[in-house]
């Protein structure tokens, strides 16, 4: 699936009447980045009433925790094959459906292991909204909002995180502080899971609301509505015929991307994949989602009550979303490159505070007062600078940095390829923290300052450039 619709001339811009249009297609392409975050981060409010409740140990509860990001990286390597074959309203609903059946199925497992098979299945849904979410966004985006409009991609995910936090939260109050107490018939964790068929209703409602990709449309032969949609989207003054013509000029100068084309240089693939993997990489080995799989989680392990630990995990969230917020101001007006940068030295300092705090022995099963406090802020630095960059800049960069011949098959690696990356993360940190809780921080730190010189060398600004001058 290629992921954007060829630009019309640099500078152009939707007309003002349209605009709001193209946000609310925009915002509601980005449900699936919502229920991406809050799917993804929903289980922080579970782990450990599943570690109680089944009675395992951290590596198996480790591997229930991660699976989900199997389906992830199936999905996400799937998705653009499937858009490209029955369109990408379509596949946003498969997703939809998928969302909803794993939010059924984890409320109300039978055991530990269809458990795992239902978080597998909203991992697959997961994945297809990371690669659908961006790709349909860029496509039907006017050029001049290119950058912003792709930004409501993260905003929907960490959106979703601190939702989901917020209602673990409510729901543990509900339940009297116990992860394992009765509501609705049910345990606190379950209903947790269960929550997750509102949204994911939602989004199948809205997908029913947008239009198709004018550039799929186009390529299945349905040029008059192609036509309909880019007035709805670029506005009726745009020469609508000479974009049509645009479009399918492009088309026509394109095979559609496969795994072999990605091939090449002396490295299995070309430079140009192995820098869209390497930003993948380096987004989930900074410990990212340590903050929002396992946050509850951790606090507790260093003596904070669960009450807290989840208000904690929430505020998070919400340090998530302002980071978020400047990255959109900022995107299109510093450029990719600089803001990444940025994060990546926010990071270092946070996650070094964290894992000196971290050094520190328990007393009578706490961290000592200044330890906890640094601990604290620290964790809210590190996620602050990282959603300000490297939380919107690499999905930016992965929908605009590969050429147009290859970007479907690139993305679909590089998106995979941060899964699992982030299977990874999420499948070792139980681990790693019972062996030693300030080293794996240590770890992560020296993730974040690698990745400095890695985009200063290898990383190339896409601001402000047409997708066809990818090369």
């Amino acid at each position: 699936m290629t992921s954007t619709a060829q630009a019309p001339r640099p500078g152009a811009t939707a007309h003002p009447d349209h605009l709001g249009h193209v946000i609310f297609i925009a915002a509601a392409a980005a449900m699936g980045g919502f229920l991406f975050g809050y799917d993804s981060s929903v289980i922080n409010g579970a782990v450990e009433a599943i570690r109680d409740r089944y009675d395992v140990g951290s590596a198996v509860l480790a591997q229930v925790i991660a699976i989900a990001l199997i389906g992830c990286a199936i999905g996400a390597a799937t998705a653009g094959r499937i858009a490209d074959r029955i369109g990408r309203i379509r596949c946003m609903q498969i997703a939809a459906v998928l969302f909803t059946i794993s939010a059924v199925g984890s409320a109300l497992p039978f055991a530990l292991w269809d458990l795992a098979m239902w978080r597998v299945i909203g991992g697959f849904a997961i994945g297809m909204a990371s690669v659908i979410g961006p790709a349909y966004i860029a496509e039907v985006s006017p050029p001049a909002y290119r950058g912003r409009l792709g930004s409501f991609q993260q905003a929907a995910i960490v959106v979703g995180i601190a939702i989901s936090q917020l209602v673990n939260w409510g729901l543990l109050n509900a339940a009297g502080g116990d992860q394992r107490g009765k509501l609705m018939g049910l345990e606190a964790w379950q209903v947790m899971l269960g929550v997750m068929v509102v949204p994911a209703v939602l989004y199948g409602l809205l997908s029913l609301a947008i239009p198709e990709s004018p550039r799929f449309l186009i390529s299945v032969g349905r040029r008059e509505r192609a036509r309909e949609i880019l007035a709805e989207v670029e506005g009726k003054d745009v020469d609508l015929d000479a974009r049509v013509h645009e479009i399918e000029t492009a088309m026509k100068r394109e095979h559609k991307s496969t795994f072999k084309d990605l091939l090449g240089g002396g490295f299995f693939f070309k430079p140009i994949v192995w820098i869209g993997i390497g930003l993948s990489v380096f987004q989930q080995f900074v410990g990212i989602n340590v903050a929002f799989y396992y946050s509850s989680t951790l606090w507790q392990s260093v003596g904070v009550d669960p009450s807290q630990s989840f208000f904690y995990s929430f505020t998070t969230s919400i340090i998530n979303i302002v980071g978020t917020v400047i990255a959109m101001i900022f995107v299109d007006r510093v450029g990719r490159k600089p803001l990444a940068l940025v994060g990546s030295v926010g990071m270092v300092v946070g996650l070094a505070l964290e894992a000196w705090a971290f050094s520190h022995p328990l007393v009578d099963g706490k961290l000592p007062a200044t330890q906890g406090w640094v601990a604290l802020i620290a964790a809210h630095v590190f996620v602050l600078f990282f959603a300000l960059s490297w939380g919107v800049v690499v999905w930016v960069f992965l929908g605009e940095m590969f050429p147009n011949r290859i970007r479907a098959a690139a993305l679909g690696v590089a998106a995979s390829a941060q899964w699992i990356a982030n299977w990874a993360i999420t499948a070792s940190f139980p681990s790693l923290a019972d062996w030693n809780l300030s080293g794996t921080y240590v770890i992560y730190t020296v993730f974040a300052a690698l990745s400095i010189p890695f985009v200063l060398k290898f990383v190339k600004e896409t601001k402000g450039k047409a997708l066809e001058e990818m090369g």
